[in-house]
């Protein structure tokens, strides 16, 4: 089957001089969910603009469910809803009309049906008839959400959908974003908070001063990257890791009541029983140990660090 959306040499250099992409290639795959990560300024916002076609690539090519983002423009839009990062409504506008507007604007026969239960799902039906002015700015957002569903994409792009919202949003957003893949839309999210992307993708890309640099899927990733923790409770808290420690990558926490040593997983020798020899040989005591995997958090610092050991 033919990605839904696939990104070819795309860069983009504004006026100014500043490259915000650096030859993108990405394929999405038709009913996944895809998660962009990257810092500020990273480029996350300029890829999705282009494919949405709101900005103007300087070069490549994007295409969106097989139309072309810029020859065939009104095509490949009634593909594609988008919820922006910035809150732009009518202030003056209900919801319901709002809403309304919108799918008209794609060209789509009324349909009042699709948009209460959009309200619905989004707990904004009691909420139809006020004006956009008048709503919390965690209603703003579920409107915009509902704007951008209301001519039934195919293709969700999420800007950093719960940046400053509430609790209850979140988790309403996300319960429609998986019953909306479970329909079969894909989507494609940026997002501040790492545990939202690990807890929803199926893959993950690492975005960092515009360039595309790591595209996995998450399970993968998960265990080509994650490093494991080995946490010991000491039975007497230390002050300082002894010399005689030194071939091992230890730190001190808990104010010297807890030793942390990170290793692979994957390696043939991990180093743990060497390591618990040598704190016996010491008279170092713990009292219990546990183990954790790293999370997507930590691969994510440890990717677009400038450390170039820490690049892949």
């Amino acid at each position: 089957m033919p990605p839904i959306i696939s990104i070819s040499q795309l860069t983009k250099t504004y006026a100014s001089g500043l490259i915000a992409l650096k030859a993108v290639d990405l394929d999405i795959n038709r009913g996944e969910i895809f998660a962009l990560l990257g810092p500020n300024g990273a480029g996350k916002t300029t890829l999705i603009n282009i494919v949405c076609g709101i900005v103007n690539a300087t070069t490549g090519k994007v295409l969106a469910d097989g139309h072309d983002v810029v020859r065939e423009y009104r095509a490949a839009r009634s593909k594609i809803g988008l919820v922006p990062q910035e809150l732009t409504t009518d202030a003056f506008e209900t919801v319901w009309a709002t809403v309304n507007l919108s799918r008209g604007l794609f060209g789509c026969a009324p349909n009042p049906d699709h948009l209460e239960k959009v309200l619905h799902d989004l707990s904004l039906w009691d909420k139809r008839h006020d004006k956009i002015m008048t709503l919390s700015g965690g209603m703003k957002r579920r409107v915009m959400i509902a704007k951008a569903l209301s001519h039934e994409p195919e293709i969700l792009f999420l800007d950093e959908p719960t940046a400053g919202v509430d609790v209850e949003l979140r988790r309403d957003m996300w319960a429609l974003v998986r019953g909306l893949r479970e329909k079969g839309v894909t989507i494609i999210l940026t997002t501040h908070y790492i545990e939202e992307a690990e807890d929803m993708a199926d893959r993950i890309g690492v975005i960092h001063k515009g360039e595309l640099i790591l595209v996995e899927d998450k399970s993968v990733l998960m265990k080509k990257l994650g490093k494991k923790l080995l946490t010991l409770q000491l039975q007497v808290p230390l002050a300082a890791i002894p010399p005689e420690l030194a071939e091992w990558p230890l730190a001190i926490k808990a104010h010297g009541h807890e030793l942390e040593y990170t290793f692979d997983a994957k390696a043939d020798h991990t180093g743990i029983a060497s390591l618990l020899r040598r704190l016996a040989d010491l008279g170092i005591a713990f009292t219990d140990l546990h183990t954790q995997q790293s999370s997507l958090e930590d691969i994510f610092v440890s990717l677009v660090s400038d450390k170039p050991e820490m690049r892949l």
